[in-house]
């Protein structure tokens, strides 16, 4: 069965549903990461390298602002595995 995609019902087109919702899992997955190891917004942007207000975004989920690449380079500086799954 296939994942629901609330940006379908927003009205986004079909392809780009599916990257905000990319978006939102890979950010999901850092929230989560900054959560396990009890790290703050400004400890887990000095761990990645990027600025307080740019986690902040992340932690928001304003995944509008950030792109899919961006977010798994994130995702392998904080050592967090990603596997795509491709389905027709």
């Amino acid at each position: 069965m296939a994942r629901q995609n609330v940006f379908l019902d927003l009205g986004f087109p079909k392809h780009e549903a599916a990257v905000m919702l990319m978006r939102c899992d890979l950010a999901q997955e850092i929230r989560q990461w900054l959560k396990k190891r009890h790290l703050s917004q400004a400890a887990g942007a000095d761990i990645l390298g990027i600025s307080a207000p740019r986690i902040n975004e992340i932690v928001k989920n304003r995944v509008e602002k950030v792109s899919v690449d961006y977010l798994l380079g994130l995702c392998a500086k904080a050592g967090i595995s990603v596997t795509v799954k491709l389905a027709a």
